[in-house]
């Protein structure tokens, strides 16, 4: 284990001079995951479950490559098409409490999400999803992805039928100008802050010198209090110019729902996305947290190198922070990842990560 600690330790110094492990708060990194799930349409609530084989996360290695070498060519302009739209969310899908071997009822787990969904151009057609770690299965919403140097327009429409409450979308990392803050300013704010439901707004955005990382975006209207609770939040993947991708990412996203600590929307091991690696692959954790409460990120088995150069193995994070950690993975077998506040931990933010040889 003392071998390699040594070997990770060396890996993150090497990283850190190569400018690959930025400071809390900015993260890098981005693949395509195994168990994506066709198109449902959502004229009607959806029950989306987490079955076993969708809760991965796989890279496929041709798609890095093209990405890697897509990385090359200058800044481009990158369109998005999301709705804010219901779905019947299940918090623990297999009904189970597993390390206490208690069963959930129906009734405490499900709730009538918000959440954000993506969709092809003029939000004609669903797109799938193609990461259990949420990139379009509900919460967190679909990755926003870009280069520094990109334009990143957003075009946002709120069906929000359930609620009828009006939402935006807030980004953080990118540089803007106020209309497209998405924060709603009594008298202040314009239509970008406090989107009924029906309609439209498009948020233009620029990915700057200072954007590149993983970070947070969410409802910043005057409903957020209640929506964010709903699950309308996600993450923003913002890559260096020429930055190599990793072979593979997870998105961790902490936060709270019907009373559960969750991570990604799911609470206990065996709901909570279960991540997949192999040994000699670069493997990348992109954390983030909403809400209300401080947690910490731990996984088991590992360690890595704080901003402050000291190995560690649990990173603290508070409501709308995140950050991104990448090792090169020599750890088989089957590991833990959870919050270490133990209250959390056993209130659901815990899971499994699965590294074969």
């Amino acid at each position: 284990m003392k071998t390699r600690t040594m070997k990770a330790a060396a890996i993150a110094v090497a990283a850190i001079v190569a400018g690959a492990v930025p400071v809390i708060g900015r993260t890098a990194g981005a693949s395509e995951a195994a168990g994506a799930r066709q198109p449902v349409p959502d004229a009607a609530l959806e029950l989306t479950a987490a079955p076993a084989a969708a809760a991965t996360g796989a890279a496929e290695p041709a798609n890095v490559a093209r990405e890697n070498a897509r990385s090359l060519v200058a800044p481009r302009r990158r369109e998005y098409w999301i709705k804010a739209v219901n779905v019947r969310w299940d918090v623990v899908p297999n009904g189970k409490d597993a390390l206490h071997g208690i069963a959930i009822p129906a009734e405490k787990r499900i709730l009538t999400a918000v959440v954000y969904r993506a969709y092809t151009r003029g939000w004609k057609r669903r797109l799938p999803n193609t990461a259990a770690a949420g990139d379009n299965d509900g919460i967190p919403g679909p990755v926003i992805e870009a280069r520094v140097g990109d334009e990143v327009i957003v075009h946002f429409k709120n069906e929000d039928r359930h609620y009828r409450q009006k939402h935006s979308m807030h980004f953080h990392a990118f540089t803007y100008a106020p209309a497209s803050d998405g924060a709603f300013i009594p008298q202040v704010s314009g239509r970008g802050a406090n989107v009924p439901v029906g309609r439209s707004f498009t948020y233009r955005l620029v990915a700057g010198p200072q954007s590149y990382g993983t970070w947070p975006y969410h409802d910043h209207s005057s409903t957020m209090h209640d929506s964010i609770p709903r699950g309308l939040y996600g993450a923003v993947v913002i890559y260096r110019r020429n930055e190599a991708l990793p072979d593979r990412r997870f998105v961790v996203a902490f936060g709270e729902h019907l009373g559960f600590n969750t991570i990604n929307g799911r609470a206990f091991v065996g709901n909570v996305p279960t991540f997949r690696a192999r040994t000699g692959e670069t493997v990348e954790w992109n954390v983030l947290a909403v809400g209300e409460l401080f947690h910490t990120f731990h996984p088991h088995g590992h360690r890595w190198i704080s901003p402050g150069g000291v190995p560690i193995d649990n990173q603290d994070l508070g409501p709308g922070s995140s950050f991104r950690i990448r090792w090169k993975e020599d750890a088989p077998g089957n590991w833990l990842y959870h919050c270490h506040v133990e209250s959390h931990q056993m209130n659901g933010m815990i899971g499994l990560y699965r590294v074969s040889s």
